[in-house]
């Protein structure tokens, strides 16, 4: 492997005699951790195993290790790789965002679900009829059902929403037992609706909003107020790694994926992104492909072109990745997506979407995190139905039964997802 500091020095070009602050580290199997005297390095801070079931890997908190010290840990014969720590985010809002409370919310409004033309846009840019994901079209055959786990993988999930409480996951162990103990063996106390790797405990309540929009999106109740969701059967694990702030570290991805993979969800809804290539996280994602789990990651916000300049981690070519980009009411791609004929699978809504916040509110944001929810609530309809396809089976159905559009031909090679058609697997 490249050695990271002669990598970094390449790159920026300035003197690298410090290395990063934290590492994450894999070692080879059967390698004991106890074994590795680099672990006792008078520079490392702090190691900590992260017990995930895919491998053998450590978290190491340095100060002012050198050079040699992190050559001749990444030439140790016992160590698969070693890389830098990355920061993920939420994915940034565009700039022209309006970031609206709607108090008096209805499925009249929910231009994704059903577009009318006039629930889509401004009087400048007005939307298109018919430019939606056909959602009444699809819960014709199904709504869901309560057996689809979904993790939300995010901020943490306001699970006391009126909007979301009946469809949240409930850990049964813990919930009927004894507050403080570790009741189900997992690992983790109290984790009764999923938990908070960025705060590590039980708790995964948000305090920032996105992870509950994006919640909501996929899995509100149908019913006589607030909106509705993709599905309206779902139990939706509530993860949270990204912090109020909106960041999070990549030890917490990889242990949010292990803890999604541990709890036997069926998809992964991942809104977030930033950083370079991570083996670490792809290897925590094809463990998730392995466990037959569907990842489906937001595209990006920075109006780029995923196929030259990656956006992580909706850019890891694996059997369980869906990538997917933004459109507008129009039917057009929004101006703020990221987009890719060989890198973005779909696109869906994610221009002024409403859905819910926390403390029973709702907002309309935009976004690709918007988006992909979208995606996510129909693989989710799309298992109901037809529970044994496999991540790559359900993702080639997804691209061969999208809307073929002329506005979004040049961005991705399917096109706009269409829920009653992938239900019911009509290709052109």
């Amino acid at each position: 492997m490249k050695n990271l500091l002669v990598a970094m020095t390449l790159i920026t070009g300035v003197s690298t005699a410090a290395a990063p602050q934290k590492l994450i580290v894999k070692l080879k199997e059967g390698v004991n951790a106890k074994s590795m005297s680099f672990f006792q390095n008078k520079s490392v801070n702090n190691v900590r195993d992260l017990k995930v079931s895919f491998g053998s890997f450590y978290s190491v908190t340095t100060d002012g290790l050198s050079q040699k010290s992190l050559s001749d840990l990444e030439a140790d014969p016992r160590v698969e790789y070693v890389e830098k720590s990355q920061t993920y985010t939420i994915s940034p809002l565009s700039s022209t965002d309006v970031e609206e409370t709607i108090q008096d919310v209805k499925f009249e409004d929910q231009w994704g679900l059903k577009n009318t033309g006039k629930n889509s846009g401004f009087w400048i840019f007005r939307g298109k009829e018919g430019q939606d994901i056909n959602a009444e079209g699809a819960w014709k055959f199904t709504s869901g059902t309560e057996d689809i786990k979904i993790a939300v993988i995010d901020t943490g999930v306001d699970y006391n929403h009126e909007d979301l409480k009946e469809n949240m996951w409930i850990n049964e162990a813990e919930v009927n037992g004894e507050e403080g103990v570790d009741d189900d063996g997992n690992g983790y106390v109290d984790d009764v609706h999923g938990y908070d790797f960025a705060n590590k405990d039980g708790d995964p309540m948000d305090g920032q909003g996105h992870g509950t929009h994006c919640a909501g999106v996929i899995g509100a109740l149908h019913n006589s107020s607030g909106i509705r969701g993709v599905m309206s059967d779902v139990k939706l694990v509530a993860i949270k790694f990204l912090s109020d702030a909106g960041s999070g570290e990549s030890e917490d991805a990889i242990a949010s994926i292990e803890y999604a993979i541990k709890a036997g969800v069926n998809i992964m809804s991942n809104s977030w992104g930033g950083g370079n290539f991570s083996q670490a996280l792809k290897d925590s994602i094809q463990a998730a492909n392995d466990a037959g789990i569907i990842f489906v990651a937001a595209a990006g916000n920075a109006r780029s072109n995923n196929d030259k300049g990656s956006s992580y981690p909706a850019n890891y070519k694996l059997d369980n990745v869906i990538s997917v980009g933004s459109m507008a009411g129009s039917g057009k791609k929004s101006s703020f997506s990221n987009h890719g004929k060989k890198s973005v699978h779909i696109f869906a809504p994610g221009s002024g979407i409403i859905s819910t916040v926390p403390k029973n509110k709702y907002k309309k944001l935009s976004g690709t995190s918007m988006a992909a929810p979208f995606v996510t609530g129909a693989m989710g309809l799309l298992l109901s139905s037809s529970p044994d396809l496999t991540p790559l089976e359900a993702r080639e159905r997804l691209e061969a039964t999208a809307v073929r559009t002329k506005h979004l031909k040049k961005y991705t090679t399917s096109g706009r997802l269409d829920a009653a058609r992938l239900i019911n697997d009509e290709r052109d």
